[in-house]
């Protein structure tokens, strides 16, 4: 299997899995690994291959791998059981030139999803925001948003997310 079908399936698993207001996953954010396979074409062994090779490991099975759920992003609402945590001091977030102007008013909104994403380097921040356009990288004061008393939660695969970043928390806009 080709690495271009590969992203191509994991882009469609990311929809399952995320977005998919028809299914009703537990409330986990858990879907059954058999539905994928009776009812969207996938097998159990491409299931497994888009798990194991995806770079930013946005997916994760049950320990019996009956089950499977992608560990966030979601805009369905489902609790995939993030860690409260404290972060490090700078916290980043890429998104498209085009947006800069709207965040610097607004924050940096959630929109659908239930939480703002943040990467701890700015490699990965330009890598998600070179999915909308030219990417900008904005550096965020988490210490400063942690002192203030605004929670961050991080994933299993390294994300920190948090419901809305005010845009005084903002520090530095790299391009």
């Amino acid at each position: 299997m080709g690495r271009n079908n590969i992203i191509r399936l994991s882009k469609r698993l990311s929809y399952l899995l995320r977005h998919d207001k028809r299914y009703s996953f537990d409330e986990h954010g858990w879907r059954e690994v058999s539905d994928l396979i009776d009812n969207h074409g996938f097998t159990f062994e491409v299931l497994c291959k888009v798990v194991d090779t995806n770079d930013k490991q946005r997916f994760e099975f049950s320990n019996d791998k009956t089950l499977i759920r992608a560990r966030q992003g979601h805009s369905v609402q489902v609790d995939v059981e993030l860690a409260e945590t404290i972060p490090p001091d700078v916290l980043y977030h890429g998104t498209a030139k085009q947006n800069v102007e709207s965040i610097m008013k607004q924050g940096i909104l959630k929109e659908k999803r239930l939480y703002v994403q943040l990467s701890t380097t700015i490699e990965t921040a330009t890598k998600v925001g070179a999915r909308h356009g030219e990417p900008v990288v904005l550096a965020i004061d988490a210490k400063r948003m942690s002192e203030d008393g605004i929670k961050f939660f991080l994933s299993r695969n390294g994300v920190w997310n948090t419901e809305f970043v005010e845009a005084k928390y903002i520090i530095d806009i790299a391009k």
